[in-house]
């Protein structure tokens, strides 16, 4: 079993990890996750986040506006992303999480659309990458990611698309979250498109405290269930264990200059 995990998505401000930090981290080192990147949603967030990445080693922090909460995002909050984002803060590592979102009862989409344009923006001034959110997206976000001459590219988180939006996004040079959905046998899918990707397109995730595994319907997702994503990819793909992880964490590196 390895013992080297990076999370590279925990909504780790959230509960059930708000005041419990210290005994969620010790559970995810148990099973060898010893880096977690925490993606802000909103704005009210932005101070949390960093000062979780500031108080305990194993957090890193990226900053952005959620689709989801388009309702709540207006222009001081991009303002205050432009500011965090120049001052450079220890352990920023993305821009994130930001992207597009079809799913909701009012998604407001071109207000979605000009807000992911101006925070990709602001990924290219800062250099950053960023963590991006799909659901019934891919191909206009492909679009966007198309156009755009971004200098360095992103991961697509949670992605449950086909495979042809998938090599989609990998022919730009972007990454692929692999999490709990391979989980589910029904899956199959999401569960092929990951069998069949360079591993050099993938990261691991948990998505926590959402996307629960199978057999955890119901229950918070938490990082340290990040071995058994990777054990259920493992289960699915022909090459040994130990090299999918040792190309898990090189990606995991690459993209987000972690120092391990």
């Amino acid at each position: 079993m390895r013992d080297d995990f990076t999370d590279t998505h925990c909504h780790f401000d959230f509960p059930p990890f708000s005041g419990h930090e210290v005994e969620s981290l010790a559970l995810a080192e148990r099973v060898g996750v010893r880096k977690i990147i925490v993606p802000a949603v909103t704005a009210d967030r932005f101070v949390r986040v960093l000062k979780l990445a500031h108080d305990y080693p194993p957090l890193f922090a990226a900053l952005g506006l959620h689709p989801l909460y388009i309702a709540q995002h207006h222009e001081p909050h991009l303002e205050q992303l432009a500011a965090f984002l120049a001052s450079q803060p220890p352990k920023l590592v993305a821009v994130g999480e930001i992207g597009l979102d079809l799913t909701m009862e009012n998604p407001q989409f071109e207000r979605q659309q000009r807000l992911l344009h101006a925070q990709l923006a602001l990924a290219k001034q800062h250099r950053l990458p960023m963590i991006l959110h799909s659901r019934r997206t891919h191909d206009q976000l492909a679009a966007v990611l198309r156009r755009l001459a971004l200098p360095r590219c992103g991961v697509v988180h949670g992605f449950a698309g086909s495979w042809s939006q998938a090599q989609a996004f990998v022919r730009l040079g972007y990454y692929i979250g692999v999490g709990g959905t391979i989980s589910y046998p029904r899956a199959q899918k999401t569960r092929s498109v990951m069998a069949q990707l360079p591993l050099s397109s993938l990261l691991l995730e948990t998505d926590a405290p959402d996307m629960p595994l199978a057999g955890y319907q119901g229950q918070p997702n938490r990082p340290e269930r990040i071995a058994e994503v990777f054990q259920v990819l493992c289960s699915l793909r022909p090459e040994p264990a130990d090299e999918i992880a040792d190309h898990l964490q090189r990606n995991a590196q690459a993209l987000f200059a972690l120092s391990f």
